[in-house]
């Protein structure tokens, strides 16, 4: 029961993360005149001014000194911070410059790259449904290609960025505002030290972009950016990737929209067909991945169904059946319980300690 409550929990806290995230295009207008690289340094210096009261609010530290102690997990956050940094700079870019539509495509693509990079990376071995939703993709990609006249880079830069920030962060297996706080005390210092070079260069808009108001909205940025962060780093430890990659859709969806109907971007009919095409492998993912889930979870009951069956059978005879005098006096199995004597011991099989 608690590991469904954990499951739900997981699953609304990545909704609402996926689906702030596809409203967020609405925000970044509002910080012009401020460029793409002041925003971007506001938000690592504002998260973790958000994250640092919430955990001294909380009094959650204890977990700062296990992280120095691993290594190996603090590369991970480095990692994770370092693309999470490229995803986030050129996201806010390309929203400001009239790219909201490449942008979703980007998180369109991304469950592609995510199925890619575990063939590439972990050595998985995909479904037949799989390999034609990704062979779809890259067709989607090619068309997008003749379509913009260039390869969509924008879209693929944060495809990649995402889902290899998506891989760290099920690594890394913290909480979710835990390894925020941890990618943006990384973040922190570089990101302070180029806010005080814009300063000093007289070039910062954080006092003379429009006053007080555009000040609090560059500082806003922590907390646009850390809620979310934190509903998707405290999916990703509850859910399966396989369900974070679904929930994904939401961000895209919301920010096509706002692309094509608020922003009022071109859309081609060569891009109306790459985009097809995309939605046309994003749904053989999701038949698959449903079908999927629903073998696994049949085969799980028959398997659970003959387990117990098994026992059932194997402790019958053992209550009905007479221990011989002799067979008992000596040792030998047949005085044993069903368990040990005939029966494999069920205690270290799947699902037993449950």
């Amino acid at each position: 029961m608690e590991g469904k409550n954990e499951q739900r929990a997981g699953l609304l806290q990545g909704i609402g993360a996926y689906g702030m995230w596809g409203l967020v295009p609405l925000f970044w207008p509002l910080l012009k005149p401020s460029g793409a690289a002041e925003i971007l340094a506001h938000r690592m210096v504002w998260s973790l001014a958000v994250v640092g009261v919430v955990l001294l609010v909380l009094k959650r530290w204890a977990w700062i000194g296990e992280l120095l102690r691993q290594p190996r997990k603090l590369a991970l956050i480095t990692a994770a911070a370092a693309v999470i940094t490229v995803n986030w700079g050129l996201y806010i870019w390309a929203v400001n410059n009239g790219r909201v539509v490449e942008a979703s495509l980007g998180y369109f693509i991304n469950p592609l790259v995510t199925i890619a990079m575990g063939v590439l990376l972990l050595g998985e071995r995909l479904r037949p449904a799989q390999w034609i939703a990704v062979a779809t993709g890259v067709a989607a990609v090619l068309v997008l290609a003749i379509g913009y006249g260039r390869a969509p880079w924008v879209s693929l830069v944060l495809a990649f960025s995402f889902a290899t920030y998506g891989l760290a962060k099920k690594k890394v297996n913290m909480g979710g505002l835990e390894s925020l706080a941890a990618e943006t005390a990384v973040l922190f210092l570089p990101a302070l030290g180029f806010l005080m070079w814009l300063a000093a260069r007289g070039e910062t808009t954080f006092t003379s972009g429009g006053g007080a108001g555009h000040g609090l909205l560059l500082a806003s940025t922590g907390l646009v950016t850390a809620v979310p962060l934190i509903a998707f780093g405290a999916a990703a430890i509850r859910v399966p990737l396989s369900t974070l990659g679904l929930l994904q859709y939401l961000a895209p969806v919301f920010q096509f929209a706002l692309g094509v109907a608020y922003f009022h971007e071109e859309m081609p009919p060569e891009r109306w067909a790459g985009f097809a095409l995309v939605w046309v492998a994003l749904t053989l993912l999701t038949w698959d991945a449903l079908r999927t889930a629903r073998r696994s979870r049949a085969t799980a009951l028959r398997l659970a169904a003959a387990r117990a069956a098994g026992r059932t059978a194997g402790a019958a005879p053992a209550a009905a059946a007479p221990v011989p005098p002799a067979a008992e006096a000596a040792g030998t199995p047949e005085s044993r319980p069903a368990t040990t004597a005939g029966c494999p011991d069920v205690t270290g099989t799947p699902g037993a300690g449950k």
